[in-house]
């Protein structure tokens, strides 16, 4: 039996874990949320275009996509504190050095950085988690912790939106600053255990180089459809996907355990339908704000709370899914969430420039109901399905499915608009193609969410609460 002391330092250790978690987990989807409402600004201080403007997000997600696995593993051996450690700061860094960018692509570079500081901060925030709470009460943790990330979402388009109306769309990146330097104040202060369950293994170096590029191969060629440069790269990149998967099946420490996909059937089938999820939804707030700004006429505030419905329900809804995540089969409620958002997606594909902002509000709203609803229970489900030894490829997975996820979705719609827009600005005279260009996404993301219904499903059979679990 452990001694009351034993018992209060834990109590501490997992309150400060908390604590820390949900204040980095704020920081980036703010960040994604705001800059959203703030790309018209920052398209007319630019003069870019359409597909430049697709690249603000774009660039920041395609680099966390890289290195998410990479540094989920790197963590697992060296000390998943120092990688999240080192992210904060990163992210603090590159998000000041942006209030001074000069054009369009010195902040796509800028972005870039701080999507590789997002890869170290959301590829070991959940291993740390799952490193302090047990099966049980590890669902409750996981809630507050997406809460935290919808609090993000949700006050990215409202803050945002002020910030860019009254002070230009640096001083989101300004406003930010302060709260990196208090998350690595809280870091120091409050935690100093580390976590290295995989230490002494090597890293997978070379696994890491060919994943890389084939992301970054494979989303530029999204980029670049219909032309026959685009094909080329797409195809490169899926070549080297799945030479990545053959060399990763040879090596005794892969920089991702494929054998946990072949094997443990919960793992797979919630991962591919978080990859699923996030590539039919990611895209949403992309083309919203766009539609809501240049069609509807609103300025960035009005804009932002418009948006806000959605991150709102999110953040509300997100524990209480956790908790219930702990009781019940976590597939059947993330299932029950995919399928809300399917329904919400299909609705958008109707959606036209006489389309009430009511309508619009109660979509994103059905929509933010969805996704609380498969989040937690999704991210649960992987990271109680695999050994202390995974828990930072676990997590890397995680991130991963989301920010590919995230990547595909904004493929997508980077791809309609070079389609229905070219590389011209949005302006009145391109507005009917940006809204065929925006329902013909709508009809493609509900597509994907009906799949990953059905990949939800699949894992079910295996599937039992985690406080059952050894």
């Amino acid at each position: 039996m452990p001694d009351k002391m034993q018992v209060d330092d834990e109590r501490v250790l997992k309150r400060s874990v908390l604590l820390v978690s949900v204040f980095a987990a704020f920081l980036t989807p703010f960040l994604g949320s705001a800059i959203n409402l703030a790309l018209p600004a920052i398209g007319r201080d630019f003069n870019a275009s359409a597909i430049e403007l697709g690249w603000i997000p774009g660039s920041f997600i395609l680099s966390s996509a890289i290195f998410l696995l990479p540094f989920g593993r790197l963590a697992d051996i060296m000390g998943r504190k120092k990688i999240f450690t080192y992210g904060i700061m990163l992210f603090t860094i590159s998000t000041f050095l942006i209030i001074f960018s000069w054009d369009i692509r010195s902040l796509i570079l800028l972005r870039i950085l701080q999507g590789i500081s997002s890869a170290m901060i959301f590829g070991t925030s959940l291993a740390i988690l799952t490193s302090v709470f047990g099966p049980g009460e590890r669902g409750r943790a996981m809630g507050i912790n997406i809460t935290a990330v919808y609090s993000g979402l949700s006050g990215g388009p409202v803050i945002g939106g002020l910030l860019t109306q009254y002070f230009g769309w640096r001083s989101i990146f300004a406003f930010l600053v302060p709260i990196g330097i208090i998350s690595l104040w809280l870091i120091f202060k409050k935690i100093r255990t580390e976590w290295a369950d995989a230490k002494g293994e090597k890293f997978d170096w070379r696994g890491s180089v060919i994943y890389g590029v084939s992301l970054a191969t494979f989303m530029y060629g999204f980029s670049k459809l219909p032309s026959t440069s685009g094909w080329i790269f797409l195809v490169s990149g899926i070549l080297l996907g799945l030479l990545f998967i053959f060399f990763e099946k040879g090596i005794p420490n892969p920089v991702f355990d494929i054998r946990l996909m072949l094997r443990n059937r919960v793992f797979a089938f919630s991962g591919i339908a978080a990859l699923i999820h996030y590539s039919a939804t990611s895209a949403t707030g992309f083309f919203i704000s766009l539609y809501l700004q240049y069609l509807k006429g609103f300025d960035a505030q009005t804009a932002g709370f418009i948006m806000i419905s959605q991150p709102v329900l999110m953040a509300l809804l997100s524990p209480l899914a956790g908790r219930l995540s702990d009781r019940y089969n976590p597939g059947i409620i993330a299932s029950t969430g995919m399928g809300l958002t399917a329904t919400g997606l299909i609705l958008l594909c109707f959606v036209n420039g006489e389309t009430s902002v009511l309508m619009i509000v109660l979509l994103l709203a059905m929509m933010g109901v969805g996704f609380a609803l498969f989040s937690s229970p999704n991210s649960n489900a992987i990271m109680s399905s695999v050994d202390k030894k995974h828990y930072g490829i676990a997590s890397g997975v995680v991130g991963t499915m989301r920010m590919v996820g995230q990547m595909l979705s904004m493929g997508i719609a980077m791809m309609i608009l070079a389609l229905f827009i070219g590389q011209q600005a949005i302006t009145p005279a391109t507005y009917p193609g940006f809204l065929t260009g925006m329902r013909t996404g709508f009809i493609i993301f509900s597509g994907l969410c009906i799949l990953g219904i059905f990949a939800s499903l699949a894992r079910n059979g295996k599937l039992t609460s985690p406080r059952n679990q050894s």
